[in-house]
């Protein structure tokens, strides 16, 4: 099967987008740049490739990238509808089968403004199923609930099924809608907390004929509890125990990351007690979630500002575990160049 290519796509949220863009392609992190600009970026120059059949339909969640992923196909040459009524999909999909036809790929997407239409989506959808050579393909895209809460907050937008109510009852609304058709898709993507390399992995998976998700994706994340807890959190480890270096002059100008602070931490013996144990328990979780078929595992490490001892424990921990097998494990750092 031949295979697309999507490159450079951005999605910014919130005010001064074009500073946020400019920074976004200097290599700034998205944390630099909510501090900088106020505005959170949610894709920064994704580029992915997947397999192609003949028709894409795009489903998801409002915020999670539709609209973006959408454009890229029609930069590429498809035709491109959003929000066209489900009703017509078997008529596009036989203009793209047509010999001689101008129309010979397509992509849609479809979500939640199709309102009572919605309904017949899964019987017009196995009829596209049933055209011979037409290889539909059902990407559906998801983000967390606090990720997209975050976002409608920063674009000022109404949710679609919420125009007069907040926009978390919106997503509730909607998530719970969505659900017959997230398990109807052929991809499942959650672009809430992926870095581009990531987004990037998953599809290129796709392209290969493998299913995204075969792997757990284990997120080991640093955070500061006077920020707030991680809504995405599935683990939870406080850290506040050990000695805290903001309160040594010298140490408090770095971070978790660098060497001094490292150091500083071990000479109290409970880290080197905490790293044994912890890293102990999650060698015994994390084959059990990846036996459950668990896509996603967040694991929360907080201390009280997130710079020093929870970034120095992710870090840490990510060494202790990196020889799980079947897991993509990485570390983010939430809340490091905060005060």
């Amino acid at each position: 099967m031949a295979e697309i290519e999507i490159r450079n796509i951005y999605k910014i949220f919130g005010a001064n987008c074009d500073r946020a863009m400019a920074m976004a392609r200097d290599g700034r992190t998205k944390t630099e740049i909510l501090s900088e600009t106020g505005a959170s970026v949610g894709l920064s120059d994704v580029s992915f490739k997947i397999g192609a059949g003949r028709i894409f339909v795009i489903m998801g969640l409002s915020g999670s990238g539709k609209s973006q992923a959408i454009r890229a196909l029609e930069d590429l040459g498809y035709f491109c509808v959003d929000n066209l009524p489900v009703t017509l999909l078997p008529m596009l999909a036989e203009l793209t089968l047509r010999a001689g036809s101008e129309i010979s790929r397509a992509a849609v997407v479809v979500d939640v403004r199709e309102g009572r239409l919605l309904k017949d989506f899964p019987t017009i959808y196995r009829r596209l199923q049933a055209m011979r050579g037409l290889n539909p393909v059902l990407i559906f895209l998801e983000s967390a609930e606090g990720t997209l809460v975050r976002r409608f907050s920063e674009t000022r937008r109404p949710h679609p099924l919420a125009p007069n109510r907040s926009a978390i009852e919106g997503i509730r609304e909607e998530r719970k809608a969505m659900r017959t058709l997230r398990r109807m898709a052929d991809h499942v993507v959650d672009t809430s907390s992926m870095t581009v390399h990531e987004l990037r992995h998953v599809f290129t998976g796709v392209a290969s004929g493998d299913a995204p998700g075969t792997r757990l994706v284990v997120t080991i994340l640093s955070f500061g509890f006077k920020h707030g807890i991680p809504v995405d959190s599935d683990l939870l480890f406080d850290v506040r125990f050990l000695p805290n270096p903001h309160f040594v002059p010298a140490l408090r100008p770095h971070t978790g990351r660098d060497r001094e602070v490292r150091r500083y931490l071990d000479r109290s013996e409970a880290t080197a007690d905490f790293l044994k144990h912890t890293v102990n328990l999650l060698k015994f979780l994390i084959p059990q979630y990846v036996a459950e078929g668990k896509s996603y595992l967040t694991i929360g490490i907080g201390c009280t500002g997130g710079r020093h001892r929870s970034v120095a424990m992710a870090e840490a921990l990510k060494k202790g575990l990196g020889r799980i097998e079947g897991i993509q494990l990485r570390v983010a750092h939430r809340d490091i160049a905060r005060e």
